[in-house]
């Protein structure tokens, strides 16, 4: 219930920030370039349960699932437990090792913290402890032992070295445990490591704890409260709630929430760049930004259009700005860039449906119905592609469109030199092919007014006038 509530209440947008960096397809081919890898089964189980983030609620009940599940194999394979004693429920064995059993899921609830880190690594441990548990639950003496050994060389190839957390960097390179290829993800080693020593622990915690016995029935509860003390306070002392905040904001442009991020700047003022970003754009599509802007915090003309960033987070909400302002080609390279810069190279859902757009409005029918196609492949994006497909080569139909018509007819009609950093002349020659661009305007005189230009602002206002 603990995690269930701390990512649905409190972290749900790296739930979300999760999903939008992967693109998984219900397809032969992508299913096998996974599973042929060692820890593919993990990795592509990983994937499977990711595209739920976009959802955060469903992503945060896997996840609570998945945690609890480990913990509850963590206690069979130690010995622990449950039955019914004189009407109640106690634990029969296992009651100092009881709280250490939460420690695995625990970690695991750290390792999730990272927007970098996988699913895959979840699903290794969980994976690794139904194999145990089947082998241990199944067979006895030798058989059991020699089992386990040939599982070990098995589990590598399904979950990656998770099986024997041994720290070696060749055995860890190259298996989809985290967003970075060079990072070792110490938590998730750990994560694997704490089973091994919660096994070997448990029997000197049983033969101590016999001289304990007037606390049997207590001692469960104790162990736990302590251990979920100690690792609660670690886990809440780790969230990055400040990248959070920052993810809510690219996530409430994402999905166009100007209403929502209005209520939200006004509740709290944003003071980083993809919320002023964010800010501006919101302000714009209500036609507020020019009598509202100097209530907000500014980052200069970077707060307007920033210069785009060679990495995956910062240009999207800079391209969705770009989209929104009719400057399709210059949203469609940013956002291109953007999926490229991807650390593990996967595709994006969120990129995939954008450049499907760009190229509707562009008129490159043969490109966007190749990004609508993979689109088909997915769950959650399947029904938005098979709505699109149809407008493809229909020039009536887009044009009645209430979002891709306008942007079709505010979009440069000429060629022209674009620069990563956003010039005057840029928004001025984007006004000029459609004076009906209303946020051309705003963007334009915004921008004067940011940069202190009397001169030009006054210039533009006398050719209005």
């Amino acid at each position: 219930m603990a995690v269930l509530l701390f990512f649905g209440l409190a972290y749900p947008h790296h739930l979300h920030f999760q999903e939008q960096f992967q693109l998984f397809l219900f397809d032969n081919t992508y299913v096998w370039e996974i599973i042929r890898q060692p820890g593919g089964v993990a990795d592509l189980l990983g994937r499977f349960c990711t595209q739920f983030f976009l959802y955060a609620w469903v992503g945060a009940a896997i996840i609570a699932v998945l945690l609890s599940a480990i913990q509850l194999l963590t206690l069979q394979l130690s010995n622990g437990q449950w039955s019914m004693v004189n009407g109640q429920w106690s634990m029969v064995n296992g009651q100092w090792s009881y709280g250490l059993t939460f420690v695995p899921s625990f970690l695991l609830w750290l390792y999730l913290l990272d927007e970098n880190a996988l699913m895959s690594g979840v699903w290794a441990v969980l994976l690794t402890l139904l194999v145990a548990w089947a082998i241990v639950s199944l067979t006895k003496g030798w058989t059991c032992r020699i089992l386990l050994i040939i599982a070990i060389p098995l589990l590598y190839f399904l979950v990656g070295p998770v099986c024997l957390p041994i720290p070696i960097d060749n055995l860890w390179a190259d298996i989809h445990y985290y967003r970075y290829p060079t990072v070792f993800p110490w938590l998730l080693w750990g994560a694997a490591l704490s089973i091994w020593v919660i096994f070997g622990l448990n029997s000197l915690i049983r033969r101590c704890q016999v001289h304990f016995s007037h606390l049997s029935s207590l001692t469960p509860y104790l162990s736990f409260l302590l251990v979920a003390i100690i690792m609660g306070s670690f886990v809440w002392k780790n969230a990055n709630f400040k990248a959070e905040k920052v993810m809510q904001y690219d996530f409430m442009a994402r999905h166009q929430q100007w209403n929502r991020i209005l209520q939200t700047i006004s509740a709290e003022k944003p003071n980083n760049q993809i919320g002023v970003t964010v800010q501006n754009l919101a302000l714009a599509m209500n036609g507020m930004l020019l009598e509202q802007m100097a209530n907000f915090n500014q980052n200069g003309i970077a707060g307007l259009l920033p210069d785009v960033k060679e990495d995956a987070t910062s240009p999207l909400p800079t391209a969705e700005a770009f989209y929104q302002l009719g400057m399709i080609n210059v949203a469609q390279r940013t956002v291109f860039e953007a999926q490229e810069a991807i650390l593990d190279f996967q595709k994006s859902g969120r990129c995939y449906k954008r450049l499907a757009e760009t190229n509707l409005i562009n008129g490159q029918y043969a490109v966007a119905r190749k990004y609508l196609m993979a689109l088909r492949k997915t769950l959650f994006y399947r029904d938005w592609a098979d709505t699109t497909l149809p407008l493809l080569g229909n020039e009536e139909a887009i044009a009645k469109h209430p979002e891709y018509g306008h942007l079709r007819q505010w979009n440069y009609k000429d060629d022209s030199y674009f620069s990563d950093h956003t010039t005057p002349e840029m928004l001025e020659s984007l006004y000029s092919h459609n004076t009906d661009n209303r946020m051309a305007y705003q963007y334009l005189l915004a921008y004067y007014m940011l940069t202190g230009d009397r001169e030009r602002f006054n210039q533009f206002m006398s050719t209005k006038q």
